[in-house]
C-alpha cells in the first residue's frame, strides 16, 4: 500500500502537489484552513464596488512553463487573455512618453536594432549587460549589477519590482536572473504576457478543485492544522479543531502553508522572515479594455495598470514604504495616473484598496539563504510554497513549481 497523502494548504502550491500526487494515482486529502482555496492567488465579491475582484494582479509570461502546464492539466489554458504577442506597453508619467517593448518570437534578439522596438532612450549595446544576468551566482543585488540609464529606469526597474517585489537596491540579482533566463533568454515566444480573462480563481482555482475533486481527491475547508504529532522521526498525526487525523505508517504529508505557518508547526526550521507588502487599488469603471490589458507605469506610485471586467485595477509591489497609508489616500494618489495611463477626464469612481502585508518574502541575498529544500528531517514530510528554494522568487510560477518539486521528491523517496 502507497498510503494516503495529505497536503495542508489550498493555495496554488498545494493545489500543484495535489495535482501532480493525484496524477500519479496516489489517495490525496487536502486540508485548508480557510473557506475557500486560492490563498493569495483568488477572487471574491467586493459587495462595495457590486463586481469581482482578484486579490492581487498577475501577469503570467508564455514561458512560465510549470504554469502553462499546470492550466493545461486542469482544461483552463484557455481562460487567459493578452495581447497574442510579445508586446509589453509602457507610459512615463513625468514625460507622458508611450511606447511598447516588442521581442521578435525568435531566440536571436534582433529586436533590440529596431528603434520602434526597444525602450526609448536605449541603444542595442545596452542590452548586452542583460546577459550576465542568468549566470549570476553570487548575492550583488539588481541595482548593483545594471548601470543606471534609460534601460535601468524604463524597463530593468519596473520588471525587477514586478518579479521580486522588492526594491532593486537590495533585491537579488540571481532571483530575477532565473526569471530573464526562462522568459527573455528564450525569446519572444517565451514573452507573451497573459492574464486571466475573468478572474484569477475562474483560471487557476475552480478549475483544479473541479479536477481534483473529479478523481476523488479530498479538500477539506474550515480544517486548520493545529499541530502536527511527531514519532520516531516521522509525522504521526495531525492535530485539528475537530480532533486528531491519526496517520498510517505509509502516509505521507506535503506543507504547503506560509513561511510563519510551517515555522510555528515545525519549531527550529529556518524559514523566511522578512517579508514585502503589495497594495491593490480596484476602481470601478465601465470602460473598454484596450486589445493589451494592461500598461507599465514609469516615475509614479503604481507601476502596473490592469484594464479587467468592470474595473481597472492597480499594482504597487514592493509596498512596505506606503502599506501604512490611510487607503482613500492612496486611492487618490493613484487616481491621476490611473486616469493618465487609461486617457480618462471622469472623476475618481468607487474604490477599494486591498493591502497584504506579507505579501511575499524579501527577496534579498540574506532571506534567499533562509529558503528550505522541499525535503525536511522528517522522512514523510515534504514542504511546497513559493518560499520554498526553487531558484525564482515568489511568483505564481514559483508557487506551482515549488508543489511539482515537493510531488517529485515524495513520490522519488
Amino acid at each position: 500500500m502507497s498510503g494516503r497523502i495529505h497536503v495542508i494548504g489550498a493555495g496554488l502550491a498545494g493545489l500543484s502537489a495535489a495535482l501532480s500526487l493525484t496524477e500519479a494515482g496516489h489517495a490525496v486529502t487536502v486540508y485548508e484552513a480557510g473557506p475557500v482555496a486560492g490563498g493569495r492567488c483568488r477572487s471574491y465579491l467586493d459587495r462595495e464596488l457590486g463586481i469581482r475582484v482578484d486579490n492581487g494582479n498577475h501577469l503570467l509570461l508564455s514561458g512560465n512553463r510549470d504554469a502553462m502546464r499546470f492550466l493545461e492539466t486542469i482544461g483552463a489554458d484557455q481562460s487567459l487573455a493578452g495581447p497574442g504577442e510579445p508586446a509589453f506597453p509602457f507610459m512615463d508619467l513625468a514625460s507622458g512618453a508611450r511606447w511598447t517593448l516588442r521581442p521578435n518570437r525568435g531566440r536571436l534578439p534582433w529586436w533590440i536594432f529596431s528603434r520602434a522596438r526597444r525602450v526609448p532612450g536605449t541603444r542595442a549595446a545596452d542590452y548586452l549587460k542583460l546577459l550576465s544576468l542568468p549566470r549570476l551566482t553570487d548575492d550583488r543585488t539588481v541595482a548593483a549589477m545594471l548601470p543606471p540609464g534609460a534601460l535601468y529606469e524604463r524597463l530593468i526597474e519596473p520588471l525587477a519590482i514586478a518579479a521580486l517585489n522588492t526594491r532593486p537596491e537590495v533585491g537579488l540579482a540571481r532571483l530575477l536572473g532565473a526569471v530573464v533566463r526562462e522568459t527573455l533568454m528564450r525569446g519572444g515566444a517565451a514573452c507573451i504576457p497573459c492574464f486571466p480573462r475573468q478572474g484569477l480563481s475562474e483560471s487557476l482555482i475552480d478549475p483544479a478543485l473541479a479536477w481534483l475533486e473529479a478523481r476523488g481527491t479530498q479538500v477539506l475547508f474550515g480544517r486548520r492544522i493545529a499541530a502536527l504529532d511527531v514519532v520516531a522521526g516521522r509525522v504521526a498525526a495531525l492535530r485539528t479543531a475537530d480532533g486528531t487525523v491519526a496517520l498510517d505508517p505509509a502516509d505521507r504529508v506535503v506543507l504547503a502553508v506560509p513561511p510563519w505557518v510551517a515555522s510555528a508547526l515545525l519549531p527550529g526550521l529556518t524559514a523566511p522572515d522578512a517579508f514585502e507588502a503589495i497594495v491593490n487599488v480596484h476602481y470601478r469603471l465601465d470602460f473598454s479594455p484596450t486589445a493589451a490589458g494592461f500598461v507599465g507605469l514609469i516615475g509614479g506610485m503604481a507601476e502596473w495598470v490592469f484594464e479587467k471586467p468592470g474595473h481597472a485595477s492597480v499594482t504597487i509591489s514592493a509596498a512596505n514604504r506606503i502599506v501604512d497609508m490611510p487607503s482613500d489616500i492612496i486611492a487618490q494618489k493613484i487616481w491621476p495616473e490611473v486616469s493618465a495611463a487609461l486617457q480618462l477626464t471622469e472623476p475618481m469612481p468607487r474604490w477599494r484598496v486591498v493591502k497584504e502585508k506579507r505579501a511575499t518574502f524579501a527577496a534579498t541575498a540574506e532571506q534567499d539563504r533562509r529558503r528550505p529544500g522541499p525535503r525536511t528531517a522528517l522522512g514523510n514530510l515534504f514542504l511546497a510554497g513559493d518560499w520554498v528554494a526553487t531558484g525564482l522568487p515568489a511568483t505564481i510560477e514559483g508557487a506551482i513549481r515549488s508543489g511539482r518539486n515537493a510531488a517529485e521528491m515524495l513520490l522519488a523517496t
